[in-house]
């Protein structure tokens, strides 16, 4: 709804010059004239009256008067009395041409995976962490502070990661940052400071991932993935001065990294000088056992464990933390304070107390049991109407790999399922160079209620038989 007066003068940006050869109402009008057509004034925008912009500009209110009603005259304007100055709906007409394109319409059951329900979001108890932060924070934490982040936070992020994922951290080593991306991209730097060249990564990977180490200037490396996660065998022949790894779940193939091969991940760093950067991004969902502790357990020395609230709050928080070597937290510190200084210090007081009174604990409690009777649904709903369809991974996470049936391709069921409305995430488009493998969909469960899931299905069903 339109208001027509505002309680304080609006502001215009008019570069009025007083100089030979065009009037003041000349150049008025033509500047409006100009951001009219242009879209920097868009329909409906309401202009300053005609004292105030005469006040701004330090012209006689006479100039504006003859201005906006020559400029309404031609169409651009529209003055009503009693109400503020407008500029026309008319107008848009000659606008259009600086409108941003629509946006397209939102698939109706997007499978996207690693999409978290984001109705779930605890929004009582984060209001209630929040405003017993602004109530409660010292004037110094509203300062630029420390850029490892709040101390408060970096206490109950060592203490919480300690007690269930096994993470051997105290708070000098924990550095915040605005999610996992940030977290790599300052790893990456970090460490190219210091000589490394290369990173080896799990094929598939998140291509985002690869992105970011890429644009950091450090060059990915593919090391296959099988069934037991990364081949830890092959990254002698690769030469990486570091690996980003997801041995909790890998993602996307949803296997974990076995036993034997932590082990040998652990000697290989420590026999090369390498770096571990240990991606834990949605561990805290196995729903057929305990999930195993996090790697950087057995050698603190050698892992950057990161992780981050996007999986288990959401991901506009842009919450993500880092556990570093001790050798390598005041490098990675130095990036951070270059990025932004440090990461918005309410949100992270608020996410200690969160922390810190067991909200989060809870909240995991409760979106266990969601994840889990909605992977469950999934798994269902492709048994009874894909049946030529293999569900892979542990159960976990916020995802499945469904394995295609032999000859089928990825892209043909992917067009065809939007065509349905439905979202789904060929596994090519995570691999190195979009080749190998078998025929397969990555499809998330966590955004989507259980009876959205069983009808998405039904059509992506029609989508992988041709119908």
């Amino acid at each position: 709804m339109r208001q027509d007066r505002t309680s304080r003068p609006l502001e215009l940006f008019v570069p009025i010059r007083r100089a030979p050869g065009a009037t003041l109402r000349a150049q008025l009008e033509r500047h409006l004239r100009e951001a009219v057509r242009s879209g920097r004034l868009r329909p409906g925008s309401a202009l300053p009256s005609t004292r105030a912009l005469a006040t701004q500009l330090q012209i006689s209110r006479g100039v504006v008067v003859e201005a906006y009603d020559q400029l309404a005259a031609e169409g651009y304007l529209v003055a009503r009395p009693g109400s503020a100055t407008r500029v026309a709906d008319a107008a848009l007409e000659g606008a259009a041409a600086a409108r941003p394109a629509a946006p397209p319409r939102p698939l109706r059951y997007d499978f996207r995976p690693g999409v978290p329900a984001l109705d779930s979001f605890p929004r009582s108890a984060w209001l209630t962490s929040l405003r017993k932060a602004l109530r409660e924070a010292p004037h110094a934490a509203l300062g630029y502070g420390d850029a490892r982040g709040q101390p408060a936070l970096r206490q109950a992020l060592a203490a919480y990661l300690g007690r269930v994922r096994g993470v051997a951290a105290n708070p000098d080593q924990v550095l915040v940052c605005s999610g996992f991306a940030q977290g790599t991209a300052l790893v990456c730097r970090a460490l190219g400071r210091r000589g490394a060249r290369r990173v080896a990564m799990e094929d598939p990977s998140h291509p985002g991932q690869r992105a970011i180490v890429a644009a950091s200037g450090l060059e990915p490396v593919p090391v296959p993935v099988d069934d037991h996660g990364i081949q830890v065998d092959r990254l002698a022949a690769v030469g990486a001065d570091a690996v980003l790894v997801t041995p909790a779940h890998q993602f996307p193939t949803g296997t974990v990294l076995a036993a034997e091969r932590r082990g040998a991940l652990v000697e290989w760093a420590q026999r090369n000088h390498a770096v571990i950067v240990e991606d834990d991004y949605d561990a805290e969902y196995r729903y057929d056992r305990e999930p195993i502790g996090a790697v950087q357990g057995l050698a603190s020395d050698r892992v950057v464990y990161a992780g981050s609230a996007s999986k288990t709050l959401a991901p506009a928080l842009r919450l993500g933390w880092l556990v570093l070597p001790t050798w390598l937290t005041h490098a990675v510190a130095e990036q951070k304070a270059l990025d932004d200084l440090a990461s918005p210090a309410l949100e992270q007081l608020a996410f200690a107390d969160l922390l810190g009174r067991g909200e989060a604990d809870r909240h995991l409690r409760r979106n266990r049991a969601r994840y889990r009777a909605r992977r469950d649904a999934l798994v269902t709903a492709l048994a009874v109407h894909a049946p030529q369809v293999r569900v892979g991974g542990i159960a976990a996470g916020l995802h499945v790999v469904a394995e295609l049936p032999p000859q089928t391709d990825e892209a043909t069921v992917e067009a065809a399922a939007r065509r349905h409305s439905v979202g789904v995430y060929p596994m090519r488009d995570y691999r190195f160079g979009g080749r190998g493998g078998p025929a397969a969909l990555v499809l998330g469960y966590g955004g989507l209620s259980e009876p959205a899931i069983r009808r998405g299905v039904t059509l992506l069903a029609l989508a992988i038989t041709g119908g």
